[in-house]
């Protein structure tokens, strides 16, 4: 007997929007509207100060991605962890983190709680239970089972991990491994795939046998979804339930959210692989002009409304990269690296 548990909420739209309708907030409405524009101001914030010179390193940005990301973490609670990936500034943005702070990172300034060091793609914010993004595709996933086992060690209620990583992952070994351990320990994680239809510019149809990858979870005894990752309230909603799933006892959960990444790979990107044309039609399917126009459709905000939604979240962004470039700049010495390489080590009770 197959452990499969497949929902298709693009089947059904209308039915799909009226289960969460009941259960959303007009407040909770708003703030999904405002993280996703949020999202999309700090992507084109730091693509714009990179083009600038004031970015160091590569940058992996999430353009077109926002739904997922607002969706996913909209869903969790305060005290739930989650682990992100290189592209994940659309995650931690979502779970709450400072976006000062998070620019201070990008741009290597020194700000109160970190060095400006790890870059754009290594972003934590622990009060807000962004355990940190990963350089290392997939790397991640195993990290979230240690957190997942703590959860189940300590008996922690109302908790999860949850692990974020895409399609470029999705064959790993260490993922697939991560999957089978959560399932044989039944710990409380929600696996995220992220399927943003190229990992680099490999489609996932020609890196997988069967690119269907909500069928991951069957051989692991994982729950899983397939969602419309474009659509911020079907996001929520998947989520929401593979919480609740996990808190009642019913084991781990695989999220796939189906989206397209509008940005380039990163700074090298040419884009190469696929067309101006591809790219032009997948903006028309923005998913922050999807939600607006719902909101608008559905009278849950007035057009009024809906502008000084967008326009606080856009100030909220320039504010944050204005203070964040008065900042001083992260220039140290080897010996002042090597400090905060090695930590000291702790003391066993009784010595």
């Amino acid at each position: 007997m197959t452990s499969l548990f497949r929902e298709q909420w693009g089947i059904n739209q209308k039915m799909a929007y009226d289960v969460v309708k009941h259960e959303l907030t007009e407040d909770l409405y708003r703030d999904l509207l405002r993280k996703m524009v949020q999202i999309r101001s700090f992507e084109d914030e730091i693509n714009r100060l990179q083009k600038e010179g004031m970015v160091h390193g590569t940058l992996h940005l999430c353009v077109g991605q926002e739904a997922a990301s607002a969706g996913s973490t909209a869903a969790l609670k305060a005290q739930d962890q989650i682990f992100t990936t290189h592209r994940g500034h659309g995650e931690c943005i979502g779970k709450g983190a400072d976006v000062t702070a998070m620019m201070a990172e990008i741009l290597g300034r020194i700000y109160d709680g970190g060095c400006g060091l790890g870059g754009s793609m290594h972003i934590s914010s622990r009060e807000h239970g962004v355990m940190g993004s990963n350089g290392v595709v997939g790397a991640g996933v195993p990290l979230s089972l240690g957190a997942a086992l703590t959860i189940k060690k300590k008996r922690i209620p109302d908790q999860v991990s949850v692990c974020f990583f895409g399609d470029g992952a999705a064959n790993q070994g260490a993922v697939l491994e991560a999957m089978n351990l959560a399932g044989v320990w039944k710990l409380p994680v929600i696996f995220v795939l992220v399927e943003n239809n190229y990992a680099v510019s490999t489609v996932p149809a020609r890196a997988s046998a069967d690119p269907d990858f909500v069928k991951r979870g069957m051989p692991f005894g994982l729950r899983a979804f397939d969602v419309d990752g474009d659509d911020v309230l079907k996001v929520l909603y998947a989520v929401a339930k593979a919480r609740d799933m996990i808190i009642n006892g019913e084991g781990p959960c695989l999220v796939v959210e189906h989206t397209y990444r509008i940005s380039r790979h990163s700074r090298s990107d040419k884009n190469r692989y696929r067309t101006a044309e591809e790219i032009e039609s997948r903006k028309r399917n923005c998913p922050i002009t999807r939600y607006r126009n719902y909101l608008l459709k559905e009278e849950l905000v007035s057009a009024e409304e809906l502008e000084e939604i967008c326009a606080e979240a856009k100030a909220d962004i320039a504010r944050a990269a204005s203070a964040a470039l008065k900042l001083p700049e992260a220039v140290m010495g080897a010996e002042e690296l090597e400090a905060l390489v090695y930590a000291e080590p702790l003391q066993e009770p009784g010595r």
